[in-house]
């Protein structure tokens, strides 16, 4: 039997399913980054001032796991115009509303949303007319009601507040005042840093116990930060925690609907997830918190959050209540720093064993070269050494079957009639020649897997976005916007084919010619790093080749 075609063809087939598979993934996520960038419009800000609606789970689960529902408030706060407060971190640009103290913008200064507009940060959160994504937090009771009635008026001492050169952190406090007890809502912005430390400290002034618990809650709407298109999945949008069963679940704004998360858990997190960023509560790793996520269907809106502990406090005595909250870049590093296995919501997809330490490695060599594009080509170097063995038997596989293409020809002709004999005699010239048909399928197959999950690293690797490299590529994150680069690979592609012995079925010999155009036009589209990375394999590939094929010519001419 002639097992080398449905090999052939089904290895070619499967590369070309699952590269087709990346390239609807990619342009989804690459169409149009820039669709994260809206500006906060002021007056928009002030007509979606938080209702009772945006009461989180109640809290007394977290004593007793028994299953309650959001409890909604007495009251909401007055539709007005309010001032909101900026705030500016070396990292961050928020806006705070003083009706809740929540963040109802949060832009990362060191991300601009466009490659050519650097001083326009990339903005996360925001609360505009056509999207709703913010973090909200406050105080409820026992039975998950605010403690205010409503959402608070805070006041603050003035309504911008700026980082100094010499600062390594700004303290931003929001006051009330509430029965007699003082509250201060304290945000603390540290430099370098996009975790965000939320507190409140209570005085309680009055003659009456007080007991509160804290939440923490992302309202969003289903809006997403980039355009569709194409029949490929999006990269992940959606919510994302770490539970007893699972260390990363993921939530869809389906999954929220259809059947919403709740559990109790110490420490934890939970995290709104977008292509290369994320938001995220982590309240106190040694406390016993409740998550869980809420459909809002009267304004199609989520709400995904966490309630903590109740904290009591004498009268006459202060204490406090507080968490962090992320909104920054997918950081691998840091998010590995700030809780146990949020680090997960960079998602290498079904190969991660392999994306991921192919990261650390691209990261290392960037370390030392200084540039992406040459950490690529460098990771190419060390992927290339790894397979170096079976790369050898399979170059000189095929020399040999190069070799051997007359020979085969000639049988062809003689029992073109009797397959079953031309299967035979054929059998008996690859053990007498030592020769493998398989061994040269070998690069492609092993190498596989490998291409795979270098896609998902560069894509999930935040570090790629808007890297430039030399010349015309100004962004490996995105598609070479001259095509020259697929136009290498693709040629490069066609003059590796050549150096491969002619396969004896004409079917194949038709299939190979039209894989360098096949390639070609898929990766057109594949971003800029992707394709350097095949172009110099390819490069590689085409020189151990031809040096192997030189090899064993001068060692038959001995």
């Amino acid at each position: 039997m002639d097992f080398q075609r449905p090999v052939l063809i089904a290895a070619i087939a499967a590369v070309s399913f699952m590269l087709l598979l990346e390239w609807n993934k990619f342009q989804e996520a690459h169409k149009a980054v820039s669709a994260n960038a809206e500006q906060v419009q002021p007056a928009a800000v002030g007509d979606d001032a938080p209702g009772s609606g945006d009461a989180p789970a109640a809290p007394v689960a977290v004593a007793d796991n028994t299953q309650n529902v959001p409890t909604a408030a007495a009251a909401q706060v007055a539709n007005q115009q309010i001032q909101l407060i900026d705030v500016y971190s070396d990292t961050l640009h928020v806006k705070i509303d003083p009706a809740g103290g929540d963040i109802v913008m949060a832009a990362l200064r060191e991300y601009p949303a466009k490659i050519n507009q650097p001083d326009e940060p990339l903005v996360i959160l925001t609360r505009t007319q056509d999207h709703l994504y913010i973090a909200q937090s406050g105080l409820v009771n026992d039975e998950g009601a605010f403690i205010e009635g409503g959402r608070a008026n805070f006041s603050t001492a003035q309504n911008r507040y700026e980082m100094g050169s010499a600062d390594n952190e700004l303290a931003i406090d929001l006051t009330t005042e509430i029965n007699g007890v003082k509250i201060t809502k304290r945000y603390t912005f540290t430099r370098g840093e996009y975790l965000v430390g939320i507190s409140y400290l209570v005085d309680n002034t009055s003659a009456q116990p007080w007991s509160a618990h804290m939440y923490g809650q992302i309202k969003r709407d289903t809006h997403e930060p980039v355009s569709s298109g194409g029949v490929g999945m999006t990269p992940f949008l959606g919510a994302a925690t770490t539970t007893a069963e699972k260390n990363y679940l993921k939530m869809t704004f389906d999954d929220m609907i259809e059947k919403p998360h709740k559990e109790t858990k110490t420490g934890g997190w939970i995290a709104m997830v977008q292509h290369y960023f994320i938001s995220a509560w982590v309240p106190d790793h040694a406390a016993n918190n409740l998550f869980y996520t809420t459909y809002q269907p009267a304004t199609n809106t989520y709400l995904l959050g966490f309630t903590g502990p109740r904290v009591d406090i004498a009268p006459g005595s202060q204490g406090v209540l507080g968490t962090q909250f992320y909104v920054g870049p997918k950081d691998v590093s840091r998010l590995e720093q700030i809780a146990p296995y949020l680090d997960l919501t960079v998602d290498y997809g079904v190969l991660w064993w392999i994306a991921k330490p192919l990261f650390s490695l691209t990261h290392w060599i960037h370390s030392i070269v200084g540039n992406w594009g040459l950490a690529i080509i460098g990771l190419t170097l060390c992927v290339k050494a790894i397979f170096l063995w079976p790369s050898n038997l399979s170059y000189k596989s095929m020399a040999v079957m190069k070799k051997l293409a007359p020979k085969m020809q000639e049988m062809k002709e003689a029992y073109g009639d009797n397959p079953t004999k031309l299967r035979e005699e054929m059998f008996k010239l690859y053990q007498k020649e030592g020769a493998n048909p398989m061994l040269g399928c070998l690069p492609m197959i092993i190498q596989t897997p490998v291409f795979i999950a270098l896609y998902w690293s560069l894509m999930e690797s935040v570090d790629l976005r808007q890297a430039p490299f030399y010349g015309w590529i100004v962004d490996l994150s995105v598609q070479d916007p001259y095509f020259l680069l697929p136009l290498l690979m693709g040629a490069s592609m066609w003059v590796q084919q050549k150096l491969n012995p002619p396969p004896a079925d004409p079917m194949q010999q038709r299939i190979f010619q039209f894989m360098p155009i096949i390639f070609t036009g898929m990766f057109l589209f594949f971003p800029a790093g992707l394709v350097l990375y095949m172009l110099v394999n390819n490069l590689i590939s085409m020189s151990h080749q031809f040096w192997i094929y030189k090899t064993m010519q001068k060692a038959g001419a001995k």
